[in-house]
C-alpha cells in the first residue's frame, strides 16, 4: 500500500478546490493552478479534505497514487503559501541584480548573462543572494538549478552559484613535490 497516498489533504481557508473529469483545479490567495490526473485515480473532497484512491492494486496505479497525492498536495501549498529556493554567489566580482522580468549574473565570464525569467516566478537578488518564488515546486526548481548550472561551484576555491546552506566538498590543490 502506499502510505503517502492514503495521506489525506488538508484544504486550508481560503483555497477552493474544483474537479472536472481529471482535471483538478486549486486556487488561492496566490494564484490557481491546475494538474491532469490519470483517469484510474479517484480524487474526492470530503470535510475540508481531499483523498486520493485507486481503482487496482496494479503496479501501474500503485506508482500513480502516491505521485498524484503529493502533486495536489504542492498545489495546495503553492496556492495558499508559496515555495521559494535561495542561492548564494561566491566568489571576487561575481554578482546578481534583476532588471524588470530579467536577471544580470556576473560570473566570472568574458560577458554578463542575462537570464530572462519564465511567467509566474518572482526573483529578487540582493548582489550575491538570489531568491526565486513561485506557486508551481516544480519551476521554481528547475528554475533555480538552471541559475545554478550557470557557474555551479567548483570544488577547489569553493566558486560559483550554490543553494543556501550547500555543502561542497573541497579538494586540495596541486602541491610542489620534492625529489
Amino acid at each position: 500500500m502506499s502510505r503517502i497516498g492514503q495521506n489525506p489533504i488538508a484544504v486550508p481557508d481560503g483555497t477552493t478546490f474544483s474537479i472536472e473529469k481529471s482535471i483538478i483545479k486549486v486556487s488561492g490567495d496566490k494564484g490557481t493552478l491546475e494538474f491532469s490526473a490519470h483517469k484510474d485515480m479517484i480524487v474526492k473532497q470530503s470535510d475540508g479534505f481531499i483523498i486520493v484512491s485507486r481503482k487496482s492494486d496494479s503496479s501501474a496505479h500503485r506508482s500513480l497514487h502516491g505521485t498524484t497525492r503529493q502533486m495536489i498536495n504542492n498545489m495546495v501549498i503553492g496556492v495558499s503559501e508559496g515555495f521559494s529556493k535561495e542561492l548564494e554567489i561566491i566568489g571576487v566580482g561575481y554578482q546578481a541584480q534583476v532588471q524588470g522580468k530579467r536577471l544580470q549574473l556576473q560570473l566570472g565570464f568574458s560577458h554578463d548573462i542575462y537570464f530572462d525569467m519564465p511567467e509566474g516566478i518572482t526573483v529578487t537578488a540582493n548582489r550575491t543572494e538570489i531568491k526565486v518564488e513561485g506557486i508551481d515546486k516544480q519551476l521554481v526548481g528547475s528554475v533555480a538549478a538552471k541559475i545554478r548550472s550557470f557557474r555551479p561551484p567548483e570544488p577547489y576555491k569553493g566558486k560559483g552559484v550554490r543553494y543556501k546552506n550547500e555543502y561542497v566538498r573541497s579538494k586540495q590543490g596541486k602541491t610542489v613535490g620534492a625529489k
